[in-house]
C-alpha cells in the first residue's frame, strides 16, 4: 500500500519548511505548493524551490495568484513598508 500524500503550502520560510519536514517524518509523500502573488522580489520563490529540492518532494508547483483585486500591499506594490507601528491586539 502506498503512503498517503500530503500537500504542503510552501513559502520557503522556517514554518512551512518545518511542516514539510514533519509531514515527511510522519510517512507522507509530499507535494509542495507555492503561491506567486506578485511579490516585489523573487527571494521567497527561490527559497521555496531550494527547500522543495532539498526535501526531495515528489512535486513542487508554483501557482500565480493576482492579489491586486484585494487592494494594494507593501508586499506587492510600490508602497512603503510600515515601520514603527504598533501591532493590533487580537480580541479576547
Amino acid at each position: 500500500m502506498a503512503a498517503p500524500r500530503a500537500v504542503v503550502l510552501l513559502s520557503g520560510g522556517l514554518d512551512s519548511a518545518t511542516v514539510l519536514a514533519l509531514a515527511r517524518d510522519q510517512g507522507f509523500r509530499v507535494a509542495a505548493l507555492t503561491v506567486s502573488y506578485g511579490q516585489r522580489h523573487q527571494a521567497e520563490l527561490r527559497a521555496a524551490e531550494r527547500v522543495a529540492r532539498a526535501a526531495g518532494v515528489e512535486e513542487h508547483r508554483v501557482v500565480a495568484v493576482d492579489l491586486r483585486a484585494l487592494g494594494g500591499s507593501s508586499l506587492t506594490a510600490d508602497l512603503p513598508v510600515p515601520k514603527g507601528t504598533r501591532p493590533v491586539a487580537a480580541p479576547g
